[in-house]
């Protein structure tokens, strides 16, 4: 199963985790981290498990598509618990944030293997993609992960929110132009990942209605050499299918999917299915998934 797009969706909403199946994205990430409010944190965790069930099979008329969950990170007290939510839905992933560097991936590995163990998960099955370079340590050792891959590793992502607040810098959103710091993060990121053959998922776009942001965004994230990318909202899903493709021949329709979701200024959650339905017809029908493929479970 190829992932380009990893629609993120909070774990408390149960609106929008019903809407998220329908979205056309190869992952859907339910957010037990920063979406979610800190009196909502249990309920999210119970209704996310209960969402990761019911999806484990692709839905009628559906494509398949991946279940995972942004977990919080480890200094935050909460992680164990919302580990215990995932994997009780046999998740397909974990995304750890403010990983600290291969040493956490391997702390993380650990707990999967036990939390498997104890609720009949396969064993070895739940893979890990760490959020890497938040902090300035840690943004200096992103190599550290191509020099022993764990077993889990499916590849690695960044955050430039997590490295700004660390730093007391403020970023330029509304351009999407990165500063020297988040650019050597995003930059190092990427070669990290491919030189180890693992998924390099580029940080997602914050905007879905400037169509000029979201159609660079997206492009520079392909054209670099990313394998996929996060999503903040499902209008953003088409584009993003439509440009991590091997046919270099569907690469106008991301200008069409693009202009299609500028076309309407405010893209409501209940509309993006509707967005994708009327974007993905204008697809090649022998659309070739970019590698690498994760491993499915």
């Amino acid at each position: 199963m190829t992932l380009r797009s990893w629609l993120i969706v909070p774990g408390h909403s149960e609106k929008q985790l019903a809407q998220a199946p329908r979205a056309g994205a190869d992952v859907v990430v339910v957010d037990l981290c920063a979406t979610v409010p800190a009196a909502e944190k249990a309920a999210a965790r119970a209704l996310s498990a209960e969402w990761l069930r019911a999806f484990r099979e692709p839905v009628s008329g559906g494509q398949g598509m991946a279940r995972w969950v942004r977990i919080s990170p480890f200094d935050s007290g909460l992680w164990r618990e919302d580990l215990l939510a995932a994997l009780a839905g046999a998740a397909d992933g974990v995304i750890l944030p403010h990983a600290a560097g291969p040493e956490a991936v391997r702390q993380l590995g650990i707990e999967l293997y036990e939390f498997e163990q104890k609720l009949g998960v396969p064993a070895n099955s739940t893979l890990i993609l760490p959020i890497v370079g938040e902090t300035p340590r840690t943004a200096l050792g992103i190599a550290d992960y191509a020099e022993a891959v764990h077993p889990r590793l499916a590849g690695l992502t960044w955050r430039p929110d997590g490295l700004a607040d660390a730093l007391g810098i403020g970023r330029d959103t509304g351009s999407g132009a990165l500063g020297d710091p988040f650019a050597y993060v995003r930059a190092t990121c990427l070669l990290t990942a491919r030189a180890t053959d693992l998924a390099a998922l580029d940080a997602p776009c914050e905007t879905w209605e400037d169509e000029a942001v979201l159609r660079g965004a997206i492009m520079s994230a392909r054209r670099d050499g990313f394998t996929g990318m996060f999503a903040i909202h499902p209008a953003q899903v088409p584009a993003i299918n439509a440009a991590f493709s091997n046919d270099p021949f569907t690469m106008p329709v991301v200008t069409a999917a693009a202009d299609h979701v500028a076309a309407i200024p405010q893209v409501s959650a209940a509309a993006a299915p509707s967005v994708a339905a009327q974007v993905q017809p204008g697809l090649m029908p022998g659309l070739i998934r970019r590698a690498p493929i994760l491993r499915s479970t």
